[in-house]
């Protein structure tokens, strides 16, 4: 009988853990899409400019985060374009990406960060 109570106990506290990491998840999905209409609707054409490399896998996360929410943006390459690595160069960034949101130069991307930045926090 005690078996059986422990091996209850230990199902009940496996479901409860699996329970609370998918509704963390869910969450974390339902802030991410929010998240990404928001910025969507914040953004006007101009407003981020990517400074990428074409070897950049944070990069092409950026850029897919951006086409999956329908984010107007524009890009650059500094391995492409002689202007983009100037400006890449100017930035004295240490590494790809590098976002200009509203003049406001941001290293790396964080979808969170360029959404305050958008809204000028």
């Amino acid at each position: 009988m005690a078996k059986r109570s422990r091996l209850r106990s230990v199902l009940v506290l496996v479901a409860l853990v699996l329970g609370i990491g998918a509704a963390m998840q869910g969450i974390e999905a339902w802030t991410r899409s929010r998240l990404g209409a928001q910025v969507a609707a914040s953004a006007k054409p101009g407003d981020i400019f990517m400074i990428a490399s074409v070897t950049c896998t944070y990069c092409a996360a950026a850029r897919a985060w951006f086409n999956a929410n329908q984010v107007p943006f524009t890009e650059c390459f500094i391995e492409r374009d002689e202007r983009c690595a100037a400006q890449y160069n100017a930035l004295m960034a240490p590494g790809t990406p590098v976002m200009v949101v509203r003049g406001l130069r941001l290293l790396g991307f964080n979808a969170q960060v360029v959404a305050d930045a958008l809204a000028g926090a």
